[in-house]
């Protein structure tokens, strides 16, 4: 087991709970390497690395080969968004003495998993002035933590009645900020002022909130309308098991396949096919969006290097190119779980310490939404695999009739390119804490660096 890049690894996760703060980190680590933004770049020849960012939540990293670019591209795609709480735009509001932040979750959680949690808040305020405050508040040992609350036993006889998926409504998903004990009113001043007095008195305790918050981070209560702030779990990641053979870490879906990836490109050097690494946003919500795998970011990232190579642009050369090319999808798949099995087809499931796993499709029931890929490349991965003694594991994520998950594969097949789903088995998959095998993580890169040298 390679000990340092799972350190690199545990590293990554505590300071990338965010897709910002894992674009920034991925953007640092990547100009150490020599990686230029593209904007610096008039022309590009073979040798050159370069990175494209969009909105600061998406990465695209490119080392250019000695080939043409007609001829495709070693792709791996990764996503760096993970399920949490994210804050509304007219978030904070008083209700009994009690200062709540108003939260709408993202993504597929258990809504009940979040209740009675250290949290942690990450983000960034945006302010008119066209300043831009980071915030994180809950990580360092002498920060403030947050909550949401949850009924005590006692009184819960008609929540443990409910679906799990209905005890805990969305809407009582609220931070818990501040609290206060209502002070015993001055008679004389209430007498002599009655209605200032309850006037003044009114969400006396959100105010207070919002005069720390303005006099501690420099953010009025407007200026939420132009933030992004997103709740995560406070906390470290940590070795798992008496052996420490598994890690337990917040947003390992699909940060374990990002960082892979990523180190893999880091350490893997372009030969004739140009090697690329994209790191996207919105996965675990359609990968919709500008920065999402659904939007023309990669033709437009692919586009602008064309246009920079001795060439010059060509749309029959960007279309080539793409087509051309070969990815794989670098995302998690969900690991057998004994205490569930019967949720499994256990044949055609992955296992913790079992390798890099491959998904022939995945997609939900009639393989909906699934790309379906090509035996003919699966053949040649697999030949990849077994030249270079990498374990690996073919498997569906569970039963058919349970459901199941997409990745960004069938939104990178439609330009006409093989792609395959290789990645990290993980327990307790969108949980606030995941659990993944340490071998796994170091599997899962070898993998991705033996596939960067595949040529076409």
């Amino acid at each position: 087991m390679d000990e340092k890049l799972i350190n690199d690894y545990k590293k990554f996760l505590d300071g990338g709970k965010t897709e910002r703060e894992c674009a920034a980190q991925i953007i640092e680590a990547a100009e150490k390497r020599g990686y230029k933004d593209i904007a610096e770049y008039k022309t590009l020849k073979a040798g050159d690395k370069v990175y494209v960012q969009k909105m600061h939540k998406t990465v695209a990293l490119f080392e250019i080969g000695t080939g043409s670019l007609e001829d495709g591209m070693n792709i791996l795609g990764a996503h760096i968004d993970s399920p949490r709480l994210d804050v509304k735009q007219n978030p904070v509001y008083e209700k009994d003495c009690i200062v709540y932040l108003n939260t709408h979750y993202y993504g597929g959680i258990k809504k009940y998993q979040w209740v009675t949690l250290p949290l942690a808040i990450h983000g960034v305020v945006c302010k008119t002035d066209g300043s831009v405050i980071n915030v994180t508040i809950g990580e360092a040992a002498d920060d403030p933590v947050f909550c949401v609350s949850d009924i005590l036993p006692h009184l819960a006889q008609e929540q443990m009645k409910e679906k799990a998926s209905d005890f805990i409504p969305g809407e009582n998903l609220d931070l818990i900020l501040s609290s206060g004990i209502p002070q015993k009113k001055d008679k004389q001043k209430e007498q002599a002022d009655e209605k200032s007095s309850k006037d003044k008195d009114k969400e006396k305790y959100k105010k207070a909130v919002l005069k720390l918050l303005k006099s501690k981070y420099n953010i009025d209560e407007g200026d939420f309308a132009s933030a992004e702030l997103e709740i995560v779990p406070a906390g470290l990641s940590r070795d798992c098991g008496i052996d420490r053979s598994l890690i337990l870490a917040y947003g390992q879906d699909d940060r374990a396949c990002a960082f892979t990836s990523v180190q893999a490109l880091f350490d893997s050097t372009a030969k004739t096919r140009t090697n690329c690494c994209l790191c996207v946003d919105k996965e675990e919500i359609g990968s919709v969006g500008a920065t999402g795998m659904g939007s023309h970011l990669l033709e437009n990232a692919v586009a602008e290097i064309i246009s920079r190579m001795s060439g010059g642009y060509s749309d029959l050369t960007l279309r080539r190119c793409l087509a051309n090319s070969a990815m794989l999808s670098s995302d998690v798949n969900a690991a057998f779980d004994p205490m569930n099995g019967n949720l499994y087809d256990k044949d055609n499931s992955s296992f913790l310490g079992g390798g890099v796993v491959f998904n022939k499709y995945t997609g939900s029931r009639g393989k909906y939404s699934a790309s379906d890929a090509n035996p003919e490349f699966i053949a040649k991965v697999r030949a990849l695999m077994e030249k270079n003694d990498i374990p690996f594991q073919m498997a569906e994520l569970g039963k058919v009739d349970q459901g199941g998950g997409g990745t960004i594969a069938y939104l990178a097949a439609k330009y006409g390119m093989d792609v395959l789903d290789a990645g990290v088995s993980v327990l307790s998959m969108h949980a606030p804490w995941e659990l993944t095998n340490k071998e796994d993580i170091c599997t899962a890169y070898n993998c991705y660096k033996v596939f960067l040298s595949l040529e076409k």
